[in-house]
C-alpha cells in the first residue's frame, strides 16, 4: 500500500508563499539550521547545534547556500520543515539562536545550549509554540553582513 497526502489539505498559502503543513511529528526533516550569511564566524555554531539535534534523534538540514535568509526560510517551508534555527551575530555575541515557527514565521530568542531540547519538546508535542513563546523573547530581525 502506498500513502499519499492531498495536497488541498497539506498545502497553505500565505502572502509570501506556499508551504507544506506538515505536523511536527510526521515531518521527515524535523528543522533547519541556517547561518543569517556565508561568514566563516557561524561555522563552528552551525557544527554544534546540528550534532546536538542529530544527539537527540532530530532530523535535520543544514542550508548554508547563498541567498538571502527569507529565501533559505521558504525553501525549507515548502518542503514541510516546522522549525528553523537561525545563527547569526548574537549568537556569536550572547551565545543564543532564534527558532523560527514555519506556519507562523514568528520568532523566538533562545539560549544555544537550549536549543536542541526546545525543538525536540516542540517536535513531540511535549511544548507548543505558545508556551515556548511565552517562555523566551520574541525576535524581530537581524541585518547581515
Amino acid at each position: 500500500q502506498t500513502c499519499a497526502l492531498r495536497s488541498k489539505q497539506w498545502y497553505q498559502r500565505r502572502v509570501r508563499g506556499t508551504w507544506l503543513d506538515l505536523p511536527p511529528l510526521i515531518a521527515p526533516t524535523k528543522c533547519s539550521v541556517l547561518p543569517l550569511s556565508s561568514n566563516d564566524v557561524f561555522t563552528p555554531y552551525i557544527e554544534q547545534i546540528s550534532a546536538s539535534l542529530r544527539k537527540l534523534g532530530i532530523p535535520n538540514k543544514v542550508d548554508d547556500s547563498s541567498g538571502a535568509i527569507g529565501r533559505r526560510y521558504a525553501r525549507t517551508d515548502e518542503i514541510g520543515i516546522p522549525f528553523g534555527i537561525t545563527v547569526d551575530f548574537d549568537t556569536v555575541k550572547l551565545n543564543s539562536v532564534t527558532v523560527r515557527e514555519r506556519n507562523t514565521c514568528t520568532q523566538i530568542r533562545v539560549p544555544l545550549d537550549e536549543v536542541a531540547v526546545v525543538v525536540n519538546q516542540l517536535c513531540s508535542d511535549q511544548l507548543t509554540w505558545s508556551e515556548a513563546s511565552s517562555k523566551y523573547p520574541s525576535f524581530s530581525s537581524q541585518e547581515t553582513i
